[in-house]
């Protein structure tokens, strides 16, 4: 049977090069806008990121720094209680005690990794940074007064320490895991017939409460703190030693004048931000000057960094 093929219709090999062309061009452009569109949105998310991890951690310290100094009064009562706080202050000061007796309400030591409880014997940290220049970081230790009438000793004191401790890194990425990580500490006095009239422990088995190197924010660059007395005088140097009041130092007298303390945390992005690093060093925000006095502070890497400032009033402590 003959067939008529005269009328058949189709495509011919140039209009099917042309459509494949089109629709190449068509998907080129679709996947350029998806990637386009989707760094975007793995940028507001670091950004989220960075945002959601220093709002907590900044309401974290905000509620522990206004404890500071709390004293609990119980009043009159018919229970035998004592109506107040009758535990023997201690200050650090003696020949017997030091620093890390103290129950002054807020010590900040600058520049200054790791912490330890006395009463962890097997405890190690390292203090070394990842590299000299970076600014990591402040410690800050805040004891405040609590209550329970249930327990032997029913007037506490609790210390909680933050610092700052360098997270593990892998050497082939060189900066890509350099990051700091904020760790917390959580004490309570236990007072004895023992000079100086007890100790403080973070172990748990005699503190419910209690517990050590507790992480709390990880990809930290910097925790800073600022110490302000009632006039909004910097505390800073007031002895000339270049520091903060220490209990063993000619300022400690103003650790009892401290009414706002401002805190700045600074964070990195978990992966790179930047398509490509910078011409000239970046630097994160600082309360102080010096601390980024020098050019070997900066960081040109392609991380996002991202700082919060944020002024806490001390309720507890100074003349009230």
């Amino acid at each position: 049977m003959n067939r008529n093929f005269k009328n058949e219709k189709g495509v011919s090999l140039i209009e099917l090069l042309v459509g494949v062309a089109v629709t190449a061009l068509m998907m080129g452009a679709m996947f350029a806008t998806y990637t386009v569109v989707n760094n975007s949105y793995r940028q507001v998310l670091d950004k989220a990121a960075i945002s959601s991890s220093s709002r907590d951690m900044v309401g974290m310290m905000v509620r522990d720094i206004r404890l500071a100094g709390f004293q609990y009064y119980h009043g009159q009562n018919e229970e035998g209680i004592a109506p107040f706080d009758d535990l023997i202050y201690t200050t650090g000061l003696t020949s017997e005690e030091s620093i890390h007796d103290s129950h002054d309400p807020i010590i900040v030591i600058r520049n200054e990794l790791g912490y330890v409880p006395y009463d962890n014997s097997t405890g190690s940290q390292t203090s070394s940074k990842h590299e000299a220049n970076h600014v990591c970081c402040d410690k800050i230790h805040i004891v405040y007064g609590d209550f329970n009438k249930n327990d032997e000793q029913k007037y506490k004191k609790y210390r909680i320490t933050y610092f700052a401790l360098p997270m593990e890194y892998e050497a082939d990425k060189e900066e890509k895991n350099k990051y700091y990580g904020i760790y917390k500490t959580k004490e309570s006095w236990l007072e004895n017939s023992e000079f100086p009239s007890g100790g403080w422990t973070s172990d748990t088995a005699k503190c419910n409460e209690c517990f050590r190197k507790q992480l709390v924010r990880s990809h930290v660059v910097d925790m800073e703190f600022l110490l302000f007395d009632k006039d909004g005088v910097d505390l800073y140097d007031t002895s000339g030693t270049e520091t903060y009041p220490q209990p063993d130092n000619d300022s400690r007298y103003d650790l009892n004048k401290i009414r706002q303390v401002d805190i700045a945390l600074s964070f990195r992005s978990g992966r790179d931000f930047y398509r490509s690093p910078p011409a000239n060093e970046r630097f994160i925000k600082t309360l102080r000057m010096e601390r980024n006095k020098t050019k070997d502070r900066g960081y040109k890497d392609k991380f996002l960094r991202e700082s919060v400032v944020v002024s806490v009033y001390t309720r507890n402590i100074g003349e009230q």
